[in-house]
């Protein structure tokens, strides 16, 4: 028993861990009630209690879904799509994500509220990343209109694809590279939560999901 609890909690700690989707900031690549098992070697897992990291075997890229820990609350574990990586300038006109100066052509994006682009004093803290050149957003930055802004040293851009209903850099600025802990494998098991069945977990499951490659 002894020796079984300190294997789980080696490949818990260095190896894979599991993680729910509690929202639906991600829709449709991932869907509230999936649960996902995450790679936590591929970016180098944390070593407990020291803040640091092993070797990782590749850095996060661009289109990554990374699941990191909430800056403004690293208790709480967040999912998104890595979609700036240090030094890329970043910008967005009418909900159209720009990288470098070219379009993204982002297939898996939804658009829950297309006709609405709401102002909030979270896009305030962009201004002091903003860059001038032609496609600099005029006025006040929204969820849909904003940029460009330059992803600093050893951070992070994450957006949700369910662009209209995510909490994402958007609002709290970039993530720390220190806060990455993995990349998500596939889905191991989901159901639909919105039932008032006590037993949804097991008589709304969705098999069509189970072991669902995240892309």
């Amino acid at each position: 028993f002894t020796i079984a609890i300190i294997l789980f909690l080696f490949v818990r700690t260095f190896l894979v861990e599991a993680f729910k989707i509690p929202s639906g900031s991600m829709e449709k690549t991932l869907l509230v009630g999936d649960f996902l098992l995450v790679n936590k070697m591929v970016y180098g897992a944390e070593i407990p209690f020291t803040g640091k990291h092993l070797p990782a075997i590749r850095h996060p890229q661009r289109g990554d879904v990374i699941v990191f820990q909430w800056p403004l609350d690293p208790t709480k574990n967040f999912v998104k799509r890595l979609v700036g990586v240090p030094g890329d300038t970043l910008y967005m006109k009418s909900g159209e994500l720009y990288v470098n100066g070219e379009h993204q052509n982002e297939r898996y994006v939804t658009h829950s509220e297309p006709d609405m682009d709401p102002t909030a004093v979270d896009f305030e803290w962009q201004k002091k990343y903003l860059v001038k050149t032609a496609e600099a957003a005029t006025g006040v930055p929204s969820r849909n209109n904003w940029g460009p802004l330059v992803v600093p040293k050893d951070e992070y851009f994450v957006l949700g694809d369910n662009r209209d209903n995510s909490l994402d850099s958007r609002y709290w600025q970039f993530v720390p590279d220190s806060l990455v802990r993995g990349r998500p494998m596939f889905v191991y098991y989901s159901y639909d939560p919105d039932s008032l069945d006590r037993m949804s977990w097991l008589t709304r499951i969705r098999w069509t999901r189970i072991g669902e490659r995240v892309r």
